[in-house]
């Protein structure tokens, strides 16, 4: 089992989700860890919390667990979750 922990911050928990599901995930449960199941992966949303980076600058972090059962698997799932996960200035 391959296992790749990673925070994201600034993008809505609900969005993180949504990108599970995109990838073919099932959401197995609605309470912290929020668990998803797809083809040989899971993935789980740990926490969610709100950090201070700057005295009047809050944005929120939340904590990902990717699980496959091999390297290459959880390679690929985390390379597709980033690519949902990238913002661009504009």
């Amino acid at each position: 089992m391959a296992i790749k922990d990673l925070e994201f911050r600034g993008i809505n928990r609900t969005h993180l989700e949504m990108y599970f599901e995109e990838l073919g995930g099932k959401q197995r449960t609605f309470d912290f860890p929020i668990i998803f199941i797809g083809d040989h992966w899971s993935g789980q949303i740990l926490s969610e919390e709100e950090i201070k980076i700057a005295s009047a600058f809050k944005v929120n972090a939340v904590n990902i667990r990717f699980q496959a059962e091999s390297n290459e698997i959880l390679k690929e799932l985390v390379s597709k979750y980033r690519q949902k996960t990238t913002r661009v200035g504009g």
